[in-house]
């Protein structure tokens, strides 16, 4: 009785998101068809206009550093405020109509970290974004930074995250007192698309092996799905050399010794990536020194994945560095990459020299300080 209601549950759960697998099975990318390409276009003054969602806490302080460092770089770029305070639509949380229309605009957004009320009846910001743009992949780089020592060194990983769905799918229900069902959603379509993303991410970067991180061996259905389509895809891509990993081996190896991950994307499902994505942060210094990029076919959000420290808000000792790198990301995916690639060298010099540096990097410059010696050396 009790798998014969949970099936049912289950059908309308996922009926209720949409989700017609009928449907999804005829909706396949074509073969080589990129992914989460930037259409932008530059506007009457020569610039593309950018969406830019300051954040709450440090947010404003650490995108006034980013923005005024941008601009002296002489980069093609207008900002456009954007207020993405949550609002209720038909009793779910939602962003304002005037920020959708913004972001689908513009084609692309910065956003400094959100602090999402606890018990305020609004779920994460950052899920209602990914959600409400379909951002399929989260991109997060990890590069050890000279200049901030760590027990690791030499780390350059890449991981490339599935946004949508997995144990984060949002279907759940209780199906007797003190018994609750969480449901793994994984869809053919979706782990198509992020796949596809990571094969064409490893050429654009130069990296010629992909790796599928999972748990196929106990999820053999859901976990199989998202293996079996990546086998599927990598036949597509010959030159690049394609093979899987179970997530607990990763984590022991990667904490062990990081550097053979250097030559690959690591690619895997919701849960796994958020997870093994913060545990890549540690192995640099944390997510003050994290870039992240949520992607998708129409737009894409760049971001601080860090918290919004209310604490030291307003007090100008905020580190910029996440964000900042994270519009370096922003600006090599729309083409930007002469501007990306003078205010990467900037920054990685300004951390190497160490004279500079917020508190949390073991300095004692403010914001504005750090900022402004990245700018002299631009």
């Amino acid at each position: 009785m009790l798998a014969i209601r949970s099936a049912s549950v289950a059908r309308q759960c996922v009926r209720s998101r949409g989700v017609s697998l009928a449907v999804q099975a005829q909706r396949t990318y074509a073969t080589q068809q990129r992914v989460a390409k930037f259409e932008g276009v530059k506007n009457s003054q020569g610039n593309y206009t950018v969406s830019l969602i300051e954040g709450d806490g440090i947010g404003p302080e650490i995108s006034d550093a980013v923005k005024n460092i941008i601009a002296a770089a002489k980069t093609p770029i207008t900002w456009e405020p954007c207020d993405v305070t949550p609002i209720l639509k038909n009793g779910k949380t939602a962003i304002p109509d005037a920020a959708i229309e913004s972001i689908e605009r513009n084609k692309v957004a910065l956003k400094g970290p959100l602090a999402t009320p606890i018990g305020k009846g609004h779920v994460s910001l950052n899920l209602t974004l990914r959600r409400t743009f379909n951002l399929f992949a989260n991109l997060r780089p990890c590069v050890s930074i000279a200049g901030y020592k760590t027990p690791y060194d030499n780390v350059d990983t890449v991981l490339i995250r599935e946004n949508t769905e997995g144990e984060y799918s949002g279907i759940e229900h209780e199906v007797a007192s003190g018994v609750v069902q969480s449901i793994k959603l994984i869809t053919r379509e979706a782990s198509e698309r992020v796949l596809r993303f990571a094969f064409q991410h490893a050429d654009t970067i130069g990296r010629n092996k992909v790796r599928v991180v999972h748990k196929a061996s106990i999820m053999k259905l859901s976990d199989g799905l998202f293996l079996n389509t990546a086998r599927e895809i990598a036949a597509e891509y010959p030159h690049i050399e394609f093979d899987a990993e179970l997530l607990d081996n990763t984590c022991l190896r990667m904490t062990t010794d990081p550097v053979p991950y250097n030559d690959k994307v690591l690619v895997m499902p919701n849960l796994y990536g958020d997870i093994l994505s913060d545990l890549c942060a540690g192995l640099i210094g944390g997510l003050g020194l994290t870039p992240s990029g949520n992607m998708g076919d129409e737009v894409s959000i760049f971001e601080a994945v860090h918290g919004s420290a209310p604490d030291i808000a307003g007090q100008k000792k905020a580190n910029p560095t996440a964000l900042l790198l994270s519009s370096i990301m922003m600006l090599r995916h729309m083409g930007l990459t002469e501007q990306a690639a003078a205010i990467e060298k900037a920054t990685f010099a300004t951390l190497a020299e160490g004279k500079f540096l917020t508190g949390d990097l073991g300095g004692k410059a403010s914001t504005d300080e750090y900022a402004q010696r990245i700018i002299s050396k631009l």
